[in-house]
């Protein structure tokens, strides 16, 4: 820690002259008071001391010594010549060279430290400012691309690093700056997956793992010289630029399924609309030739199925109008006071036909249950409901139609036996167009009816879902509140 500064020759000249310079002034001053004023020579230390403390504040410890030792020197050489300041120069030479000394030490202590605070004040005003440019770079950045490759190349212009790794985790690339004479990837990789944490002043690399919360979501790697502090302030910036750019993904992902939301309910507006004329027209010829008498019966058969056909397009058309209408939120709700007991009944009544080969068990814990509802939106989701349990259920079965009351909701099910849809598939198979693996090959079917149902359920401020197991069977629930807070609109 301490000694004579070693290095260059410059430097030892240095310190040569700055020792030269301090003897010199103890000789000048000893030599004043001996010639000029003799009795003050016995407190001459004072004035040594005012040589001292200025060679040890501004050049050192050692110089201040080798200056102390000549004060001493001087001081007991003038003395010896005064016989006369004998008795009372005569204090002993060793403690006053160590006060000299201990002087020294304090004195280039205290000025080695405040020298270092105002490095250490100055070292950090500058990262300061570099984290502000850093910050200030990080969000003006282009949040279109990925943000790795710009993170790496402004830590390591900013902070004026030998190198620079950084891993994102979640599209699992490292992206690196500067030169590496080792590999970055692997060295960033393992940072992030044992989450370690630390500084090598011997290499001078400085690990971090990338933090959202307390969730790892990557991890720097740099090479350079930055403190712990700044690492960990790059490190945190670094998560926060991370969790913006996912966060404009997201934002940006919704609007676009927003728009291409908007543009195929058009398109199904369009094309039922469109397909509205043709199917009227074929319609309403089957029925003229049902009409006109005189057709065999293999023709007459030929023409009923053209008007059952028709009839399921029809069907079919108007419920990708009514779908398109939903999402778009152009259907008008009219809210009425509908018994419950007789919307079902008229929904059964109306699938007859597709009942026919099952048996039908109504369940109303309340036969005269009054639910305050949209009736149309209400007939499409119940049938929607019953349609899918005679299409998936085992042939000659019982579908149960269930209806209770549990607080302010009435639960409306729809039980029947067949194949189980599998857990996955009990979330998505209310989503338009899916449809789930185990029913795919079972029927045939447009994976829409249950998504209409489920955006009925949504307009009168309630919910649906499934539960589907091999013993119990398959269910279907929706909760409609008993009282709608809607207006009748038009």
């Amino acid at each position: 820690m301490f000694g004579p500064p070693r290095g260059s020759g410059l430097r030892l000249l240095l310190f040569t002259l700055e020792c030269a310079l301090g003897v010199v002034a103890v000789i000048l001053v000893a030599a004043a008071l001996a010639r000029w004023s003799p009795r003050l020579l016995p407190v001459a230390a004072l004035f040594y001391l005012l040589i001292v403390v200025p060679t040890a504040l501004l050049c050192g410890f050692w110089q201040a010594v080798i200056v102390s030792f000549s004060a001493v020197v001087a001081q007991s050489w003038f003395s010896a010549h005064h016989p006369e300041l004998s008795m009372a120069a005569n204090p002993t030479t060793s403690v006053t060279l160590a006060v000299f000394v201990l002087v020294a030490l304090i004195v280039s202590r205290l000025s080695a430290r405040v020298t270092n605070h105002a490095r250490e004040a100055e070292s950090r005003g500058g990262q300061m400012e570099d984290l502000y440019e850093f910050t200030r770079r990080t969000l003006q950045m282009d949040l279109h691309i990925e943000p790795g490759p710009q993170l790496a190349e402004l830590v390591h212009e900013i902070f004026n690093l030998e190198a620079v790794a950084v891993f994102d985790a979640d599209l699992h690339d490292v992206y690196t700056a500067g030169f590496w004479n080792v590999d970055p990837q692997e060295m960033a990789q393992n940072v992030y997956y044992f989450e370690t944490s630390d500084d090598d002043p011997g290499t001078g690399i400085g690990r971090r793992v990338v933090r959202l919360g307390s969730v790892p979501v990557g991890s720097l790697v740099v090479r350079g010289d930055t403190g712990p502090l700044t690492n960990n302030a790059i490190a945190s910036l670094i998560a926060i630029t991370f969790d913006r750019y996912r966060a404009f993904a997201n934002e940006s992902r919704i609007e676009t399924e927003r728009r291409t939301e908007q543009l195929r309910a058009t398109v199904l507006d369009s094309l039922a609309h469109a397909y509205k004329t043709p199917l009227t027209a074929i319609r309403a010829a089957s029925t003229g030739l049902g009409e006109m008498g005189h057709l065999s019966a293999g023709q007459s058969e030929l023409v009923g199925l053209i008007d059952e056909q028709t009839r399921l397009l029809g069907e079919l058309t108007s419920r990708l109008l009514t779908t398109a209408r939903l999402d778009a939120g152009e259907v008008a709700i009219h809210v009425a006071r509908v018994s419950v007991g007789t919307l079902i009944e008229e929904v059964v009544a109306a699938l007859k036909d597709r009942l026919a080969s099952m048996k039908v068990a109504i369940e109303i814990e309340d036969e005269n249950l009054v639910l305050s509802c949209d009736q149309q939106l209400m007939t499409m989701l119940l049938t929607q409901y019953i349609d899918n349990a005679c299409k998936y259920s085992n042939f000659g079965s019982t579908v149960t139609i269930r209806v209770l009351v549990a607080g302010a909701e009435a639960i409306f099910s729809v039980h029947s036996f067949g194949p189980v849809i599998p857990m996955s598939d009990r979330e998505r198979i209310f989503d338009r167009y899916y449809r789930s693996s185990t029913y795919a090959d079972r029927a045939p079917g447009t994976g829409i009816g249950l998504s209409v149902a489920k955006r009925a359920a949504q307009i009168h401020g309630g919910y649906v879902w499934v539960t589907s197991d091999e013993e119990e069977g398959t269910t279907f629930f929706a909760a409609i509140p008993l009282t709608s807070e809607k207006e009748s609109t038009s």
